[in-house]
């Protein structure tokens, strides 16, 4: 058996240890319902006579390890329905999942010794003493709804981390510890970069210091597409119905979108429309429905059609920075890794068939040069024809060959992974996959080809023998949402971003009072070679100014007086050291600065 099958296995007897150890100290009226393994361990949900808090954790976990020193037998039977439903009479959740089963499904029964029977498919260990060895914490307690169903039963779900080793167990809780800290929810609230409230769910607001650092975001992808050849374009945020028809958003996205419904016929309908049955039900007059866009690539084409285009401009990049807006369920959204209203660097690009090689293989080198700066590392997932694809089959044939010798040449035949069938419907894409300081992988560059927008919209350009001809969009981000890639930065970087892109990268604090006129002269230096400064020039003790600053993770904070006035110099505290730099030439700093910005260095320089 596999490791990770052994794993699964370890995992899943686990949750029955832990369901018969609640059940021996909670009593025989516990109605326990399903306890599956999962990434890290396993859970269990429960009916308990009351609520289980973290005091009762270490009795539960004192119960297991009792249980598994017993060296009980696990035995498996298949049972008739009848025999099930008489075994599990008095337990609801075990008598409706029987019930549920289809004719002719074989049911199945472990024994975990002689008093406690669960119902399951397996497989399980054959005998306790095979999970010695094993390690578990229980990791928390939480309310889960029988079946997901907020109508149906409230449970208690007994979440347990479970791995084969206590090393691997204290790997685990440190890697989890380490999440923890560098939680971008919590380090935003700290640098105060930005927040959200319930007036505007999944949508941030973005604070002063959050801001900058955004729009230093933007600024380097916009020099980034400059350098490549990328035109810039911004389109309504909100588009009639017709667009996204023609699109082919309202059949397949229109559930994600945020709908402004039309003037009614003789009806205040105040609803957001989500359906042209809807709209039927309540009169809605189509011609004025209107949808927040949740794309750019409707607007986009729109841009391009307006107009007659030749083979000679193409290829066309439209490059576009604009607020979108998606729906997600509630339980969905997570800080800036799952919001409703976010930007892209996205971009659409119109080719011809011949020069979809050479486009792409631009892309990937900007892709590069972008993580590289960020010193991110990413690898390349190959997604080919899916079953329910759209356009020619030969067009499909020739893009993912294109696609394909791309890969090849950049990272070697089979050193990138292939989706087969996992492309989008309007055609084949790459995904690059970036990795953070924690090993986690992002889904955040990606590369499409598209030959169903371009024939929706019936796009054309004038092709050298003078026919009329369609062209192929690439659909291309490589931060994508901007919300998320500050999310993963933040965290990858601890907040502690590089220099170029901290919202504030230099602070100075002057000792005295009387020294705020050579921190004024220092803050203007600073300031003119585009330095982003701030200053503390009350009248408070000088540590706690540094403090201060040391807690917004400045990268430089200079601290001036009586000597550095004189002398024209700073002394200088640099970020992750408790030494201070003392006598540095003010000139030669903010080139020092000018420089870290020109550069967009990763590392801070601990040296003057």
């Amino acid at each position: 058996m596999e490791k990770e099958e052994v794993l699964k296995v370890y995992r899943h007897s686990l949750a029955h240890i832990m369901a018969k150890a609640v059940i021996e100290i909670f009593g025989k009226e516990v109605q326990y319902a399903i306890g599956p393994e999962i990434e890290d361990g396993c859970y269990y949900d429960f009916i308990l006579p009351r609520a289980v808090t973290e005091e009762d954790f270490p009795a539960i976990e004192e119960k297991m390890h009792e249980i598994i020193k017993r060296r009980e037998d696990w035995t498996r039977k298949e049972l008739s329905r009848d025999e099930a439903l008489e075994i599990f009479k008095g337990q609801k959740f075990k008598t409706e999942l029987i019930q549920d089963l289809p004719e002719g499904e074989v049911i199945s029964t472990y024994n975990t010794g002689d008093d406690f029977i669960d119902l399951c498919r397996g497989p399980h260990v054959d005998n306790s003493q095979e999970l010695f060895s094993a390690a578990f914490k229980i990791k928390n307690v939480s309310g889960a709804y029988w079946r997901g169903d907020e109508k149906r039963d409230q449970l208690q779900r007994i979440y347990l981390f479970a791995f084969p080793s206590k090393d691997e167990l204290k790997a685990h809780l440190a890697w989890l510890k380490e999440a923890q800290e560098r939680d971008h929810k919590k380090i935003g609230t700290q640098l105060d970069l930005f927040m959200f409230r319930e007036t505007a769910p999944g949508m941030a607001y973005w604070l002063p210091r959050g801001w900058v650092l955004y729009q230093e975001l933007m600024k380097y992808s916009r020099e980034i597409q400059l350098k490549h050849g990328y035109t810039e374009i911004s389109a309504p945020l909100i588009n009639n119905k017709k667009l996204w028809l023609i699109s082919g958003h309202w059949a397949h996205y229109q559930n994600n979108m945020f709908i402004v419904p039309g003037i009614t016929k003789g009806v205040n309908a105040c609803a957001a429309v989500e359906s042209d049955e809807t709209a039927e039900k309540y009169s809605v007059d189509a011609e004025d429905t209107m949808a927040a866009k949740p794309m750019n690539c409707p607007n986009a084409m729109m841009s391009y059609k307006r107009t007659m285009h030749s083979y000679k401009e193409l290829p066309i990049r439209y490059s576009e920075y604009d607020v979108l807006h998606r729906k997600e369920k509630s339980g969905q959204m997570n800080g800036l890794f799952r919001v409703q209203e976010f930007r892209q660097d996205d971009d659409h690009t119109f080719v011809t068939p011949d020069q979809i090689k050479d486009e792409i293989k631009d892309v990937i080198a900007i892709a590069d040069e972008i993580y590289k700066t960020f010193g991110i590392t990413y690898r390349a997932e190959f997604s080919t024809r899916p079953e329910d694809y759209m356009g020619d089959l030969e067009s499909w044939n020739a893009a993912e060959a294109a696609l394909k010798e791309i890969l090849d040449e950049k990272y070697g035949d089979g050193n990138y992974e292939i989706n087969e069938g996992d492309g989008a419907f309007y055609g084949p894409k790459i995904d690059l996959q970036i990795k953070d300081a924690l090993g986690r992988e992002w889904q955040c560059g990606t590369v499409q080809l598209d030959f169903q927008l371009p024939h929706n919209f019936e796009l054309t350009f004038v092709d050298k023998d003078g026919s009329q001809k369609m062209p192929i969009v690439i659909h291309r981000a490589i931060f994508g949402s901007f919300e998320r890639f500050i999310g993963i930065i933040t965290e990858h970087f601890k907040g502690s971003f590089p220099f170029w892109l901290n919202p504030y990268q230099v602070a100075v604090v002057p000792i005295r009072p009387e020294h705020n006129d050579y921190a004024q002269k220092v803050v203007s230096e600073l300031t003119a070679a585009g330095v982003r400064v701030e200053a503390d020039y009350t009248d408070v003790n000088m540590r706690d100014k540094i403090k201060k600053f040391k807690q917004m993770k400045d990268p430089y904070i200079l601290v001036v007086g009586d000597k550095e006035a004189a002398e024209n110099t700073v002394a200088v505290n640099v970020r992750g050291s408790n030494k201070q730099v003392p006598g540095v030439a003010l000139d030669k700093f903010v080139e020092l600065c000018k420089k870290l910005n020109a550069e967009r260095t990763l590392e801070l320089p601990q040296e003057m």
